[in-house]
C-alpha cells in the first residue's frame, strides 16, 4: 500500500513538471519572485508601447509557430499587457504550447524593446531550446532549463526573428559597450552577423541588470563560479549576461538547429576546441569536465 501511494505521488509531481516551467501565476517565470509591478499607465521612458509589445510577439510567432506545428503542436502567445507583473513564464498544456508575456515586464525601465524580445526568445527557449532539460526525480521534464533558455535566446531565436532587419543601421545608432565592440568583431565578419551580435548584447545588459535586482553588470567581469553540476534554476544576473553574450558570439550556423538529448549538437563547445560562445561555467557542468 505504502509503495503504491509513492508511486502515485511520484507521478503526480511527474505529470505537473511536464505541465509547467514556471508558477502558472507568473511569479517565478523569467525571473524569480519579485514584488515589482509596472501597471499600464506607468511611464518608464524605455520606449516601449502596446503597439510595439504585440509587434515584437508578432514576428516571434510568424517565425516559431511553424516549428511548433512540426512538433505536432500549437503555439499561443498570451499577451497581457495590461497586468503590471514583471515577468513572463511558458507552460505546457495538451498539445498547446503557450508563452505568456506581462506588460509590467515590457515597460519596465530596464527592458528595452531588443531585451523584450530576448525574454519572449527566452520562454520560446522552454520549448525550443533542447538540452539540457529541467529535470525532477532525475526524469527530464519538457522545458529546457533557465539557463539554456538565456542561451538559445541569442544563439538561435533572436537571430533567427530579427536577420532579415537593417542590423547594421540599427546598431549605428546604438552606444555599444567596447567589450562587446572588440568581442562581436573578432568573431563576426560579416556585417548583419556582427551587427546583430552588437544588438543582442545590448540587449541583454539591461535585463541582466534587472536580474541582478539592479546592481551593476559588465560584460569585462564574467561570473568565475564554477558548478558542480549543471543547475536548471535560474543563474545570478552575471552568469545570465555572460549567457546571452556567449550565445551572440557562438558562430554556429544558424540552420544548425538544437538536440532535445545532445546538449552539443548546434552549439559551441569546449570539447571542440571552442573558447568562444561557450555556455558559462556558473551554470553549465559538461559532460567531458
Amino acid at each position: 500500500m505504502r509503495k503504491s501511494t509513492l508511486l502515485i505521488a511520484l507521478i503526480t509531481a511527474i505529470f505537473s513538471i511536464q505541465s509547467y516551467s514556471c508558477d502558472i501565476h507568473g511569479k517565478t517565470g523569467f525571473m524569480p519572485t519579485n514584488d515589482m509591478y509596472r501597471g499600464v499607465d506607468a511611464l518608464t521612458g524605455n520606449g516601449m508601447t502596446e503597439e510595439l509589445f504585440n509587434i515584437i510577439i508578432d514576428r516571434a510567432n510568424e517565425v516559431y509557430a511553424p516549428v511548433v506545428e512540426t512538433e505536432g503542436a500549437t503555439l499561443k502567445f498570451h499577451r497581457k499587457w495590461e497586468d503590471g507583473t514583471v515577468n513572463a513564464y511558458a507552460n505546457q498544456a495538451g498539445g498547446v504550447w503557450n508563452v505568456h508575456m506581462f506588460g509590467g515586464l515590457a515597460r519596465h525601465e530596464l527592458v528595452t524593446p531588443d531585451g523584450f524580445a530576448l525574454v519572449v526568445c527566452h520562454e520560446l527557449g522552454h520549448h525550443l531550446a533542447g538540452a539540457p532539460k529541467i529535470k525532477r526525480f532525475w526524469i527530464p521534464s519538457w522545458a529546457s532549463n533557465e539557463g539554456q533558455s538565456d542561451y538559445w535566446a541569442s544563439l538561435k531565436c533572436f537571430r533567427r526573428i530579427f536577420q532579415d532587419d537593417n542590423n547594421a543601421r540599427i546598431v549605428s545608432k546604438m552606444e555599444i559597450d567596447p567589450e562587446v565592440e572588440k568581442k562581436c568583431d573578432s568573431v563576426w565578419s560579416d556585417e548583419n552577423e556582427n551587427a546583430l551580435c552588437k544588438r543582442m548584447a545590448q540587449a541583454s545588459k539591461g535585463l541582466a541588470t534587472l536580474l541582478n535586482s539592479g546592481r551593476p553588470v559588465s560584460f569585462t567581469t564574467p561570473d568565475s563560479s564554477v558548478v558542480r553540476k549543471t543547475d536548471d534554476k535560474h543563474p545570478a544576473g552575471q552568469c545570465r549576461l555572460d549567457t546571452y553574450f556567449q550565445g551572440a558570439l557562438c558562430d554556429k550556423d544558424l540552420n544548425e538547429d538544437v538536440s532535445k538529448r545532445d546538449a552539443t549538437i548546434g552549439t559551441c563547445n569546449r570539447i571542440d576546441n571552442y573558447e568562444t560562445g561557450i555556455r558559462p561555467l556558473c551554470w553549465y557542468k559538461p559532460k567531458n569536465m
